[in-house]
């Protein structure tokens, strides 16, 4: 049996249709699959076991000829099964002419009509369902009911990159989407309020460097201890570490707070302990954490506005940002 996995998609998809590879490689032990993602997500799946390969879609440089290119590559792989957990043009295109013996989609995607099979994709504000269990439905049929949580493979070599002080704490402040994005001044005074036992790494991509280091920087220059000379414990490794080598640190902190974003699903990945900040958006579109121990912190205020949207605005659009005023106090009593 042969399968291929379509998620072409931002980060924390590709990292939500991990349980798909799981559960077929629990099933079909023998079968062969791939999967494919869009460029600069490939770290996500170095080194994963379970995989024979992993194709790449270069959306950036050459969109349709390497779309056109990847039909090819794709049909001449003859798949037995294609399942598309990508909703938009182009991985249905993908899809439809993989010349596989069996394709399935969401209805939501503009190819569905060329699949063998097409399901639903439901997400409200008021739901119940999880991102992951929507993505194992499309292999209800190939499989069963169970679920499967997300889970990335850190190698030695990930564990050893970083050798952390412990006990230590994660802290990932920024999100690709302002409000989405629990404020600075709160970063600055949660660390503030944690135990000065912990040592904290500040985590992100290159572009949260800048924002790692003015809440770092504002922590040494507010706190007298850290004034007076001694060590702040505070390490900015934004920019610093791959998708893997971030897994790995969050493995074992002592806690992981993070926005709605990518660095959640690392955490849920791992089974690692992670506490999310809601601002925007609401853990009822489905993508809240899946660790074992995990925390969910929002307003309390009763907002008309929230959620604004599914993925966040640049900006508030009332122009307040309430949903941001999460009590700092209720988060500190988790360690």
């Amino acid at each position: 049996m042969k399968f291929l996995i379509i998620q072409t998609a931002f980060i924390g998809d590709v990292v939500l249709a991990t349980p798909l590879i799981e559960k077929l490689k629990q099933f079909y032990p023998e079968s062969e699959i791939d999967f494919l993602l869009r460029k600069g997500n490939e770290g996500l799946l170095t080194g994963h076991p379970l995989l024979r390969q992993v194709l790449i879609f270069d959306k950036k440089k050459g969109k349709y000829k390497n779309l056109f290119s990847l039909i090819n590559t794709i049909r001449k792989e003859k798949y037995d099964h294609v399942i598309n957990l990508q909703r938009f043009f182009a991985s249905g295109m993908l899809t439809a002419f993989s010349g596989a013996k069996h394709t399935i989609g969401f209805d939501k995607s503009p190819f569905s009509f060329f699949f063998s099979e097409s399901l639903p994709h439901h997400i409200s504000a008021t739901g119940t369902e999880h991102e992951v269990n929507r993505n194992l439905s499309l292999i209800t049929k190939l499989t069963d009911t169970s679920f499967v949580r997300p889970r990335l493979y850190p190698s030695e070599s990930d564990f050893k990159k970083i050798v952390p002080s412990v006990p230590y704490v994660c802290i990932a402040p920024a999100s690709v989407w302002f409000t989405k994005q629990w404020p600075a001044a709160k970063w600055i005074e949660l660390i503030e309020k944690l135990p000065e036992n912990l040592s904290i790494y500040l985590m992100g991509g290159k572009s949260d460097i800048d924002l790692c280091t003015h809440i770092k920087w504002n922590i040494i220059n507010h706190v007298p201890r850290l004034r007076s000379g001694e060590d702040p414990t505070i390490h900015i490794v934004a920019g610093q570490l791959s998708f893997l080598e971030s897994a790995a640190l969050m493995k074992n902190a002592r806690m992981n707070f993070v926005n709605d974003s990518a660095p959640l699903h690392f955490a849920s990945a791992v089974n690692a302990p992670v506490a999310a900040m809601f601002c925007s958006t609401v853990p009822a579109f489905g993508f809240g954490p899946l660790s074992d121990e995990s925390f969910v912190f929002e307003t309390t205020e009763k907002l008309d506005c929230r959620p604004c949207g599914l993925h966040g605005y640049k900006q508030c659009p009332k122009g307040h940002f309430k949903c941001s005023h999460i009590d700092i106090d209720s988060v500190v009593k988790i360690l």
